[in-house]
């Protein structure tokens, strides 16, 4: 089915998006916001090729810039509600369990899995992890892996480290403030580069350099139509890259992991 029958729509979130901006950012109207956008992201009628239409018109481009800030506010700010809900709770896990996106979360880690077959053994650097390293924390949960969240933002970073002792994993996850040059202070078998990690062309040309050839390598983008929710990685980002192998998001989920080798 043609892209074409939300054009209109689109352009009418994004305008939405700026009214709501100028209100103050309600979360409950952000949240309806993106419902209408997921109800576009998710329409399995339109192909890969259809929303190419779409996503490489210039005439969209401004409504996907305001459309795409908004998603990685309201992402943000999702996020730095559940964290600071856990510091303040008789019961993390339960408030953690309660995050938006936390059953998405769970089936993109199940889905990673098939990539990279996480284990015990495997310790796992996540660049961008947000104050809230749920990432990470599933990692452990369900492979019982260990890793380091790697944050730029200090005050986020130091959030992320409050969250890891409330919730009792201070001793199998880590977080620290920096970019992508301290992952190469840190031992991993595994890298993962979050969908929002910026600017990515630098965060893979370093990665080119610390990483050996036997290094698993996750990045999550997004693709088709769930584009209109932030930029792809392009072809370019991961010159020196082999890509050897994809999930596709099923269901509510966003992202498409890929798993690539440095070559």
């Amino acid at each position: 089915m043609s892209c074409y029958k939300y054009w209109e729509k689109i352009l009418g979130i994004a305008e939405a998006v700026g009214n709501l901006e100028e209100s103050g950012n309600n979360l409950d109207e952000m949240l309806t916001i993106l419902d209408s956008l997921e109800e576009i992201a998710h329409d399995k009628t339109i192909n890969f090729d259809s929303a190419e239409h779409i996503l490489k018109n210039e005439k969209m481009n401004r409504a996907l810039k305001i459309i795409r800030r908004f998603n990685v506010k309201l992402g943000l700010k999702l996020e730095t509600k559940n964290a600071r809900d856990i510091l303040n709770s008789d019961d993390p896990w339960a408030t953690l369990e309660s995050f938006y996106f936390y059953d998405r979360y769970m089936k993109l880690i199940q889905n990673e899995n098939h990539l990279a077959n996480f284990s015990s053994k495997d310790q796992i650097v996540f660049i961008g992890g947000g104050p809230l390293p749920l990432s990470l924390i599933l990692y452990s949960k369900l492979f019982s892996a260990s890793g380091v969240s790697i944050e730029k933002v200090p005050t986020v970073a130091d959030l992320s480290v409050q969250i890891l002792k409330k919730l009792g994993l201070n001793s199998k996850i880590s977080a620290v403030c920096g970019n992508e040059s301290a992952a190469s202070h840190l031992k991993f078998d595994i890298l993962v580069v979050a969908a929002l990690a910026e600017p990515k062309k630098r965060i893979f040309n370093y990665i080119r350099n610390i990483a050996s050839n036997k290094t698993r390598i996750i990045y999550r983008t997004y693709t088709g139509m769930r584009a209109i929710l932030y930029a792809p990685v392009t072809d370019k980002a991961i010159e020196g890259f082999e890509k050897v192998d994809f999930t596709l998001p099923t269901g509510k989920v966003n992202n498409t992991s890929v798993l690539i080798h440095k070559v």
